[in-house]
């Protein structure tokens, strides 16, 4: 069966819903963006109305001009207060304050026939400002301006010059274009608001909000215009009147229908090549997951790449990878585990041909002395020659004794290896010890016209920290292994080093045959001798080295054996005692 890839469904699936999503989008704008927006603005110009109702009936009058043209610049509308008689009020939502020789002069911005450019632009509180124009009332605080500057010019003939600081003003912010022309219609609406005003008056009357349509015959701009009054009693108060431009919406509506037809292509082009990188993005955490998934079925643990988002994909990663963790660590231990088993079962079948080679050892070494014990125990009981019953009965002490070192060191390395064995370290001269060892070995080196030599640059400052008595074991049985292995007419040596500050080593080396490669790392087990034969003249049980490895271990000495270019060493380390006091 084919595979689907879900990079392709997720990339059919994405485009198609992106285009249906923008069908769906231009369609709604085309049918219902102008009405939303229309009802949207005068929702909004109701409630800002009805605030300013409250707010207005309780402003003084010097203040309701300011009030006027706050709420005009903040809804982008041209609004003017009417009279119960729906006429205009003489207040200018537009002023400047001067402060100019000691007085306050209010400069009133005409609604009516003034161009946006006569307003100057930056007048700031504190900047200076020139005002050529004509006084209004008998205490020249009130001027109808005709020229507004911030530079000095020539006065014309007729006019009055006025120069001050700005104290105060309100001036139009965010309003459309050419705001001021848009308030001089007003007159012009509410002309044609007065042939229907006795039809709306029992609904303003009873504090109801009263909208009119009304077009400019002029640029054909429509414009929405909404009455309200502005005290419970219609006949004590009066009416705010308040005239929004709907030309916005419809240019921007057109402008998108055309807008849109062009951009269509280009963003169907969009959408296919966004939603493919999309797709392969979001599905790229799937693919990889699924890769690893792979390779773990094939028990592949070498590469497993995280996905390091914190979602369910990073989740999963993060779970892949710790499932091929485990899996990786439990196959090693098991792995381990088999080699471990394998080797347990390889040293229980050397433990198992030990034990016989043991049961053979102990049987031979002990049958021997019996069988001589024997032997010479029944010619003394047959009445033997009496010069011979000393050399039998010397023989017979012998063998005993023979046996009996046997006996005493199955004993010993039997209390080292269930660990009975405790060691009492002092401080001792390794040099003393070991000349005192080889002195017992007098005879021997002279049968077999042996030498004997110690090296050492420092023979009186080397003390060691060990058991005296153990260490004479050990020195004992390999001086003894030294001798017995080495060739007449040759020299053991004794080297006696510092190899670091704490570590003492000592190797015994002799001239003789080499062990063979694959008895190197047995001739520390018990019984296990390196000749073959048992022939009792070259001396020896096999139990020497197993005691002495005991030993070492209990004294965390590093020791070995190594073959040289004429004969064997063994060697051994030591820890120094630099205490004051030494044997």
């Amino acid at each position: 069966m084919r595979r689907q890839s879900v990079v392709l469904k997720l990339f059919i699936v994405t485009t198609v819903l992106i285009l249906l999503v923008f069908s769906l989008v231009m369609l709604a704008e085309g049918l219902f963006f102008e009405r939303f927006y229309r009802s949207s603005k005068i929702n909004t110009l109701e409630r800002n109305m009805n605030q300013f109702t409250e707010q207005f009936k309780h402003t003084e009058s010097s203040e309701q001009s300011r009030l006027l043209g706050a709420f005009m610049n903040h809804n982008d509308t041209s609004t003017t207060i009417l009279n119960n008689r729906f006429e205009r009020t003489p207040i200018n939502p537009y002023f400047v304050k001067l402060q100019s020789q000691g007085k306050t002069i209010m400069i009133r911005i005409p609604m009516e026939g003034t161009p946006m450019n006569y307003i100057p632009e930056g007048i700031e509180i504190g900047s200076l400002l020139v005002v050529d124009g004509i006084f209004m009332d008998e205490l020249d605080t009130i001027m109808q301006p005709v020229v507004i500057q911030q530079t000095k010019v020539s006065l014309e003939q007729g006019l009055v010059r006025v120069k001050g600081k700005v104290t105060d003003f309100m001036l139009p912010e965010q309003r459309s274009y050419n705001p001021l022309f848009q308030d001089s219609l007003i007159n012009d609406a509410l002309q044609d608001w007065n042939l229907k005003a006795e039809s709306y008056q029992s609904r303003l009357q009873n504090g109801a909000l009263v909208q009119m349509d009304w077009q400019d015959k002029w640029s054909g701009v429509n414009y929405a215009v909404l009455i309200r009054s502005l005290a419970e009693d219609s006949n004590e108060g009066g009416y705010l009147f308040v005239m929004t431009s709907l030309q916005p919406v419809g240019e921007a509506v057109g402008v998108l229908k055309q807008y849109f037809v062009y951009l269509a292509p280009i963003i169907v082009v969009l959408v296919v090549i966004l939603s493919l990188i999309y797709s392969r993005i979001v599905s790229r955490p799937l693919v990889m997951l699924n890769r690893s998934a792979a390779r773990l079925a094939k028990l592949d643990f070498t590469e497993q790449p995280e996905i390091y988002s914190k979602d369910e994909f990073g989740e999963m990663s993060r779970s892949l990878i710790t499932l091929s963790q485990n899996l990786n660590t439990t196959l090693t231990e098991l792995t381990s585990a088999n080699v471990k088993l394998q080797e347990d079962v390889a040293e229980k079948q050397r433990s198992e041909q030990l034990r016989k080679e043991l049961i053979a050892n102990i049987s031979h070494e002990l049958k021997t002395p019996l069988g001589i014990v024997k032997g010479f125990a029944e010619g003394l009981q047959d009445g033997v020659a009496s010069e011979k019953k000393d050399r039998y009965l010397a023989l017979i002490v012998n063998e005993t004794d023979r046996m009996n070192a046997l006996i005493m060191d199955l004993l010993e390395l039997s209390k080292f290896e269930a660990k009975a064995i405790r060691l009492q370290p002092r401080s001792l001269s390794l040099t003393t010890l070991i000349q005192k060892v080889a002195d017992s070995f007098a005879q021997q080196l002279e049968s077999k016209h042996l030498q004997f030599r110690i090296n050492t640059v420092e023979v009186e400052k080397l003390f060691v920290k060990a058991d005296p008595r153990r260490m004479e074991q050990v020195v004992l049985n390999l001086l003894s292994n030294a001798i017995r292995h080495a060739v007449e007419n040759s020299v053991i040596t004794i080297d006696i080093k510092r190899i670091s500050p704490e570590e003492i080593t000592t190797v015994i080396d002799n001239i003789g045959s080499p062990i063979a490669e694959e008895d190197l790392s047995r001739i520390w087990d018990q019984f296990y001798r390196v000749e073959r034969s048992r022939d009792r003249k070259s001396g020896g049980t096999g139990l020497g080295l197993a005691i002495v490895k005991h030993i070492l271990e209990l004294h965390e000495s590093k020791f070995g054996v190594v073959n040289t270019n004429q004969g064997v060493a063994f060697s051994f380390t030591l820890y120094e005692d630099r205490g004051e006091t030494h044997e």
